[in-house]
Order: C-alpha cells, then sequence, then structure tokens
C-alpha cells in the first residue's frame, strides 16, 4: 500500500479523473436536444424518444461491462485499464462531435457507456491505496468528483452550446485526452503482483460475478440493498425536471440552479464530511445515517407543496449521499484484496441496471399521478416509491451496521473457496 505524499497523489488523480469523466457527461447535457433534432429533422417531443434510448444504450453497455474491466483490472491492473478507459472516452466524445447520423451517434454512446464502466477500476484503485478503516471515506471521492462535475459541467456545456451543439464534445474530448495524458505519465500501478489473478470469461460478466460474490453471503446480501438504494436514487434525474415544473412551477433557469445545489451538496458530503464522520461513526452508523436522510428527504418531497420545502429535502438528500460510500466500504472490507476489481464491476453493474430499471418505473408512476385524468392526483408519488425502497435497503442492511467490521482473516474464513484461482 502507497503512504505519504505518493498515496495522496494517487486519491487526487482518481478524484481528478471522475470530475473529468462526469463533467463530460454533463458537458452535453444541454445540447443533446439540439444534436438529436439537427440528426433526425424531428421536433424535441419527438427527438427525446431518441435520447431515451441512448441512456438506455449507455446504461445496458454500463451493467453488461463493469465486471469485465473489474476483472480486467484485477488481472492486468488497475493504471491499463483506467487509461485505456480514458482514451476510450477521448475518442467516444470525437465521434458524438463529428456524428453525421443517428446510428454514429449509437456507436458513440454505445462506446461511452463501455468507458464509463471504468468506475469499477477508479473504485479499486482507491481500495488498493486505502487501509480497510480509511476505504469508506475514500470512496467518498467518487461521489465528490460526480458531483463537481455535475455542477461545472452542464454549466459550461450551456455557454459552450453557444457555439453550436457540437462544441461541449469538442471540449469534453480535449478534456479526456489531457486526463490520459496527465494519468500515462503520472499515474503508478497500485495493484501487487502477488494479488493478480487470471482472468476468467466465466466471471467477468454480470451473472458469473454475481455467483462469485455468492461466496460471500453478506456481500450478496448488502449488494441487493444497493441496488434498491440505487433504484431509488435515480428517482432525481428520472423525474426532478418535470416533477419541480408540475408543483412549484419552476422555469428551466430554477431547475438549473436546483441542480447545482444538489451537486455542491453531494460533493462537500461526499468529499468531505464523510472523511470527518466515517472514522468517529464507523460505516455502520455512517451508513445508517446515509439511509435516514434519504428517508427524511424522499418523504418531504412526496408532500412538498412549496419550492423551499424541495429546497429543505435537498439537503437532507445531500447528507444521504453518506450512504453509497459507506455501502462500498462495509462490501470492499468483506473482499480479498485479489477481487476488489471484481466487486467494484458488480457495483458498477447493479448502478447501470437501476440506471435503465428506475427511470422507466418512475416517470409511469409520475405520469399516472399527475395527468388529466388521474384518480389520485399525487406527483410526489415516484419520492413515496424511493422512500418506502430506502426502507425495504435499510431494513436489509441493519445487520450489517449492528456487527463489528470483520478482520480480513474473518473475511476469508466465510468462505475458503475465494476467488484466488
Amino acid at each position: 500500500m502507497q503512504t505519504g505524499l505518493s498515496k495522496r497523489s494517487a486519491l487526487g488523480f482518481i478524484l481528478v479523473t471522475l470530475t473529468i469523466n462526469s463533467m463530460g457527461i454533463g458537458l452535453m447535457m444541454p445540447v443533446m436536444p439540439s444534436l438529436l433534432t439537427e440528426l433526425t429533422e424531428l421536433p424535441v417531443s419527438d427527438a427525446a424518444r431518441w435520447g431515451g434510448a441512448l441512456s438506455v444504450v449507455y446504461a445496458l453497455m454500463q451493467f453488461a461491462c463493469g465486471p469485465t474491466l473489474g476483472n480486467l483490472s484485477d488481472r492486468f491492473g488497475r493504471r491499463p485499464v483506467l487509461l485505456a478507459s480514458m482514451f476510450a472516452m477521448a475518442v467516444d466524445y470525437l465521434i458524438m462531435a463529428l456524428s453525421w447520423s443517428l446510428a454514429i451517434l449509437f456507436i458513440g454512446r454505445t462506446l461511452s457507456g463501455v468507458a464509463g464502466a471504468t468506475f469499477a477500476a477508479a473504485s479499486a484503485y482507491i481500495a488498493d491505496v486505502s487501509s480497510k478503516e480509511d476505504r469508506a471515506k475514500n470512496f467518498g471521492l467518487i461521489g465528490a468528483g460526480f458531483g463537481v462535475g455535475f455542477v461545472l459541467g452542464p454549466m459550461i456545456g450551456g455557454f459552450l452550446g453557444e457555439w453550436g451543439p457540437r462544441a461541449p464534445f469538442y471540449a469534453a474530448a480535449a478534456l479526456s485526452f489531457v486526463n490520459f495524458l496527465f494519468g500515462y505519465f503520472v499515474l503508478p500501478e497500485t495493484l501487487k503482483v502477488e494479488n493478480k489473478r487470471k482472468f476468467k470469461w466465466k466471471r467477468a460478466n454480470p451473472l458469473g460475478a454475481l455467483k462469485q460474490i455468492a461466496h460471500y453471503p453478506a456481500v450478496r446480501t448488502l449488494l441487493l440493498a444497493v441496488f434498491l438504494f440505487d433504484i431509488a436514487h435515480y428517482v432525481y434525474p428520472a423525474i426532478w425536471s418535470y416533477y419541480t415544473e408540475e408543483v412549484f412551477r419552476w422555469s428551466p433557469g430554477d431547475i438549473g440552479l436546483s441542480l447545482a445545489f444538489v451537486g455542491v451538496g453531494f460533493a462537500f458530503v461526499q468529499g468531505y464530511l464523510i472523511r470527518v464522520l466515517e472514522p468517529k461513526l464507523g460505516p455502520g452508523r455512517t451508513l445508517l445515517i446515509g439511509l435516514v436522510a434519504n428517508l427524511i428527504a424522499f418523504t418531504g418531497l412526496s408532500f412538498a407543496q412549496s419550492g423551499w420545502m424541495a429546497y429543505a429535502m435537498v439537503a437532507f438528500a445531500s447528507f444521504g449521499a453518506l450512504a453509497t460510500p459507506a455501502f462500498t466500504g462495509l462490501m470492499s472490507n468483506r473482499i480479498p484484496d485479489n477481487a476488489q476489481g471484481e466487486l467494484q464491476g458488480l457495483i458498477s453493474s447493479a448502478a447501470g441496471l437501476s440506471m435503465v430499471f428506475s427511470p422507466f418505473v418512475m416517470t409511469q408512476v409520475f405520469s399516472h399521478f399527475s395527468g388529466p385524468d388521474a384518480a389520485v392526483y399525487f406527483p410526489g408519488a415516484p419520492f413515496a416509491l424511493a422512500g418506502l425502497l430506502i426502507l425495504a435497503s435499510m431494513l436489509i442492511a441493519l445487520p450489517f451496521m449492528r456487527l463489528q467490521e470483520k478482520t480480513p482473516a474473518s473475511a476469508r474464513n466465510e468462505k475458503k473457496e475465494n476467488p484466488a484461482e
């Protein structure tokens, strides 16, 4: 394990990498409708259907490829997988910038879904350079990078969009390529030679990885809790814009400001607050606080009647961001060092599957309870459903919040036939 300056530099690089990845996604959000209408020659209402299809393709590729990249990083190391993913992201954004047809745009989005699964290798990298006690708080860097990128990306993308719908894609390609060069010259390898293991296709896919993780019942159970949590959490990108316009009559500017508030809150909680709380409370209690905060946020948003109430609940949602790194830390500490990439790939797959499932369900629930023909007018219904999912996730994870964290020896003894094959 690295110590001192090298360790801090490694974590800093991962933070920059994740921020740039999130910025790249955010850069294209303001201009995607314009690019789709240009390529399809359809009105925005119809072009939006293709936008939804592109999002599904991205999420499905993350679901399929997360375990593959995670297992590749367990075999060849984190550095080559991260560098390949960053280079692929640069190529992907360039393809989308140059796209002359909808088919080319789909090719680019498919590639971005594969490269976007780099979160698996990045998370495994964090596990490599962190002690068991520090893993949960260091996993918060993932959310911090996302939060900063979520604030800066759309803002910069909207500004660059004034020069045309393709300009933000060129900017994202340049950012990704600079990050690749930076990593090529400064990024060290963190996976020890003795922790590398053979790559096997039978476990480098979601089902194979899940079968392997089944050797660790506690991790398998926590993964179910994470899956339910992810489905609940993706209610925000799925219906926030529609919900706030329907209930509060917010303008696009109001909606953008609220999303920036979310990004700042997430970056503060996962980048700083968890580093203060988790060492004092432990991952179990930190997870409980995060889940309770999410439950309060979703319950409040279900019945909110004014904008200030929404902002108050978003503050609770920001505290809810404590849950994700705490979940990851609890699982990571129960898995051997030679299978960290596999675990993170499976977590990435769960997130990808949630990104497919959640938007469809949440938008249908919103439409059913807010349309002109709704038998019961309850536009906050998707948040009520999300609250129930959080409650289920909490009940599943509760036994692991009470237990003392296992030592490496006890984790290995939980199932001797471990992934070191």
